[in-house]
């Protein structure tokens, strides 16, 4: 968007332009002097126009390179996003204005955003009318008339809160809800830049990529499941294949029939499905084997390959020092004799091995003839017993990137060394060049993403499966009670960054806890072992129901019941921190006075009793209590909390991974719920009040089973 001009009449900025301008750091120059214009108009540098608030809105999320999806990632969502952007204009109608504020309330009660997973110009169009009203929209956001929206309007302002402070200061004159005439100075510029730039959004090209031609692949080994590591590739795969109108293929890299199965690739389609990726088509490199067996003899043919029997530990020194194999200099006919055994899988083929004949005394020691195929009689999970060979990943995936016509390769930076080696195989093979585009792998904090090393804790009974919340699987960390949104939110704002970085988990789980808190219901539990019954003396002598909410700013989240009796449970360390005529508060009851604690022989409290102040303040209460009632309704938890599976932070390659096991990383402790947990589904998340938030993975099935809860961290240090 370089060379644009943005002009408007200075008394009526076009606020919507103006605030996806600054979201998306579009290079715009604001001019609000040309007192001659009379709509919101982009002046192109070769003179072209265009004009009209909601035509300019269009063109920037159309436009705009920092920001995924901002309008739309396919036909659907673009239309839902243009009836957003045209409804936006009833906020301007003074007798229209509440009216459109319920319908949009309603549509939000279970949404982040108003189109798909991300911000987009549909979110920005409404929220720039909402801001413009100024002080009518102010004194509906103080209200608790519409939650989901005012829920809504502020976690997009948290979360931009620098960039729409100076717009709004800017442009917004909150008294009368009047836009105020834009700045004459440049510094109008500098305050839409702000620090966009630093949002971490993917901001880079691909290489002589060109819109509608852009074709992609993530090609995943059958050898696992889908890791947060994976994760990253695959979301910005799906990044660039929508800014320029490409699209994904999805290829299983199956050349190891060692370590692959039918049920990783099922259960990696399952978890492409749960990012959101949308690709063109699933292949296989085992599609393409006969062609991978035709261009290896082709080579050796040429005198580009050979075959080598050299002992593998002998070939990794003579590798290593740079010293040639006496197999580089066979004739084609003592190749294709050897070859011939490799495909008969012999006691003969399988000491030996297909060899690139590069240069062995390259400083990169990925060119020093690197191995094309190996003989191995095992079975394959796909084909069966067909082949006795399996092609390398060097030598498969540049062949079968040319060949299915992909124009760009995304791979981490590990690969960085073994970038000469792709594009000499292809040169060897005739084929066509592609380009490689590297991205920092993803390193997390006492985090394993190999799946070597993950496999060993599963084989060896350390977690449930590859689906434990304790794994930085996909079907783990959602297990967890990671949301998917926020998964993408993270990968996305650490962008296609070639700066290798060990990152915490702290950031991934504060974006999940904006996502969740708005909207997820609270309960209480009070913990089984050693609570203490707390008398009421003038309590209730019969039981008595009130409806409350399960959210306070949130009417979407619904009721629950709560029962009030005469006597309640509340936890040990709750009890130990009262004195005798203390005055407390008791959560969603009203305040209560300590008159009498009894101890055993040890010290521990192990009753009280007090009378009921409900007049009192609980302004002037130090202790806020959570309870339940004495009743037979409640329900038995289990609440689950988790650690690190290692306690190294980062494990180098020559680390073995039993030396680093985490002893303890899984904590029970059993407690009771309030009755309406019964009804929770595997999956809901909650909050318990002071305890935090849970994700429900065993649901109610009778009293004597305990439901359990998973704790989900919440992004603050560990206590």
């Amino acid at each position: 968007m370089d060379g644009i001009k943005l002009s408007f009449p200075p008394e009526s900025p076009p606020l919507s332009v103006i605030v996806a301008l600054s979201l998306s750091a579009s290079p715009v120059t604001i001019d609000s002097s040309a007192a001659a214009t009379t709509v919101p108009t982009f002046v192109f540098s070769d003179g072209r126009k265009l004009s009209g608030a909601t035509v300019l809105l269009r063109y920037v999320g159309r436009s705009a390179n920092t920001l995924p999806d901002f309008y739309g990632n396919n036909a659907f969502d673009s239309s839902q996003i243009d009836e957003w952007v045209d409804y936006a204009s009833v906020f301007s109608s003074g007798s229209e204005f509440e009216n459109a504020c319920g319908r949009v309330d309603k549509y939000l009660e279970s949404r982040t955003f108003l189109v798909g997973h991300s911000l987009s110009i549909a979110d920005v169009a409404i929220w720039s009318a909402l801001a413009g009203t100024g002080q009518r929209w102010e004194s509906l956001r103080k209200s608790k008339k519409y939650q989901s929206l005012v829920r809504w309007f502020n976690s997009i302002l948290d979360e931009y809160s620098e960039l729409l402070n100076k717009v709004l200061a800017t442009y917004v004159k909150k008294s009368s809800g009047k836009p105020v005439a834009a700045p004459k100075s440049k510094d109008s510029q500098q305050a839409l830049k702000g620090d966009a730039q630093d949002k971490g959004k993917p901001e880079v090209d691909l290489p002589e990529a060109e819109i509608g031609k852009v074709r992609l692949r993530f090609a995943p080994e059958p050898s696992g499941y889908l890791h947060i590591g994976h994760a990253k590739a695959a979301l910005l795969n799906k990044y660039f294949a929508e800014r320029y109108q490409g699209e994904v293929i999805v290829r299983f890299d199956d050349t190891n029939p060692a370590k692959e199965s039918n049920e990783f690739v099922d259960n990696l389609v399952k978890d492409i499905g749960t990012l959101g990726i949308k690709y063109e088509r699933v292949t296989y490199t085992s599609d393409y084997f006969p062609e991978l067996m035709e261009m290896a003899e082709k080579l050796m043919r040429e005198g580009k390959a050979y075959v080598d029997d050299t002992p593998r530990e002998q070939m990794q020194k003579e590798r290593m020092d740079g010293i040639d194999s006496k197999c580089r200099n066979h004739s084609v006919e003592e190749n294709l004799k050897l070859w011939k055994e490799m495909i008969a899988g012999s006691v003969r083929g399988l000491q030996c091995c297909v060899r690139g004949k590069f240069n062995m005394q390259d400083p990169n020691k990925a060119m020093r003839d690197p191995v094309y195929y190996r003989c191995n009689p095992m079975s394959h999970h796909r084909i069966g017993d067909k082949y006795k060979i399996y092609p390398t990943y060097d030598f498969a995936c540049p062949f079968v990137d040319s060949l299915e016509g992909i124009t760009h390769a995304l791979r981490s930076s590990e690969y960085h060394d073994r970038n000469a080696q792709y594009f000499k195989v292809l040169e060897d093979m005739g084929l066509r060049q592609v380009q490689l585009y590297e991205f920092s792998r993803l390193n997390l904090v006492f985090t394993l993403l190999s799946k070597r090393k993950l496999l060993w804790f599963v084989q060896t009974g350390l977690v449930d499966g590859w689906d434990d919340p304790r794994f930085p699987t996909v079907q783990g960390i959602v297990r967890r009670g990671l949301k998917i949104e926020a998964l993408i939110q993270f990968i996305l704002e650490q962008g296609a960054s070639k700066n290798l970085n060990l990152m915490e988990w702290d950031k991934l789980w504060s974006i999940n806890k904006r996502i969740i808190d708005p909207v997820c219901p609270r309960h209480t539990a009070v913990v089984a072992e050693r609570r203490v019954l707390f008398t009421l003396t003038d309590g209730p002598d019969e039981p008595f129901v009130r409806m409350i909410p399960k959210h306070k700013k949130f009417e979407g989240a619904g009721e629950k019941a709560t029962t009030f009796t005469k006597s309640i449970w509340i936890e040990e360390a709750d009890a130990s921190a009262i004195s005798v005529g203390e005055e407390v508060t008791l959560m969603d009851w009203g305040n209560a006075i300590v008159k009498e604690i009894t101890k055993d022989e040890e010290g521990r409290v192990t009753a009280l009793s007090g009378v009921l102040n409900l007049q009192g303040s609980v302004k002037t209460t130090k202790l806020k209590l959570t309870w339940l009632p004495d009743t037979n309704e409640l329900v038995n938890l289990t609440l689950t909390e988790f650690d690190y599976l290692i306690t190294k932070k980062k494990l180098e390659d020559d680390d073995e991974v039993a030396d680093f096991v985490n002893p303890n990383t899984k904590k029970e402790t059993l407690a009771l719920g309030d009755s309406n947990m019964r009804n929770l589904k595997c999956g809901d998340v909650i909050q318990l009040e002071r305890k935090g938030y849970f994700r429900c993975d065993v649901p109610f099935v009778k009293s004597s089973k305990p439901i359990v809860l998973f704790s989900i961290p919440d992004g603050r240090a560990a206590k």
